[in-house]
């Protein structure tokens, strides 16, 4: 009976060699037209099993605190944690030399018909649907955060206020990452340093 069928978790694989690597995020890239991350996590997690849900929420995680585009840091960790320094350079190029081509002749299009109604109207669609993945993408990750060592509710009530301090009171992202990470950061801290204190 497969693993699957019995509700038991597969073991993990990991990619056998570069080309496989670069492949993999190529053919990631050219699915994610509006929400990269939404599609990393399909691929990476649901159909190569290269990383479990809770590897993918830390790397995505850490991904998102670090400066630069977030799935290029997802990228660049997850090559090196396979293949080193090369492993980094294979998974960023992956992900940008095929869309690279495709935005160039994109953008040449789009100053060509940017004027079109109907153009401006594919546009705004695209965004609608973009938001969908990414909102799609965390209801699928929620699971985790009941193994996360902060605990349920408070990391419900971090995700509450980021958004409203971000989507409604407009507080810049940066200064809303500092303090509601390390308001989180210490929180775990406290609940390791307790568990730990307890077991011994």
């Amino acid at each position: 009976m497969s693993a699957v069928a019995t509700g038991v978790p597969s073991e993990l694989r990991h990619p056998r060699h570069k080309t496989e690597l670069f492949t993999a995020f190529t053919w990631l890239a050219l699915q994610g037209f509006g929400g990269v991350l939404a599609v990393a996590q399909r691929e990476l997690v649901e159909r190569l099993r290269w990383l479990n849900k809770e590897q993918f929420v830390e790397l995505l995680s850490l991904s998102q605190v670090l400066p630069g585009p977030n799935i290029i840091n997802l990228a660049l960790m997850f090559g090196d944690r396979h293949f080193g320094w090369r492993g980094a350079a294979v998974a960023v190029g992956g992900l940008l030399a095929a869309p690279l081509v495709i935005v160039l002749v994109l953008a040449a299009l789009y100053a060509h018909f940017s004027s079109v109604p109907q153009v401006a109207g594919a546009l705004r669609g695209m965004g609608a649907v973009a938001a969908g993945l990414v909102l799609a993408t965390a209801l699928k990750l929620a699971p985790t955060l009941r193994r996360n060592a902060m605990g349920l509710w408070p990391c419900v009530a971090i995700a509450i206020a980021s958004a409203l301090a971000i989507g409604w009171l407009r507080w810049p992202l940066a200064w809303v990452v500092l303090g509601l990470g390390a308001a989180g950061y210490a929180w775990a801290w406290y609940r390791l340093s307790r568990e730990t204190s307890l077991t011994r």
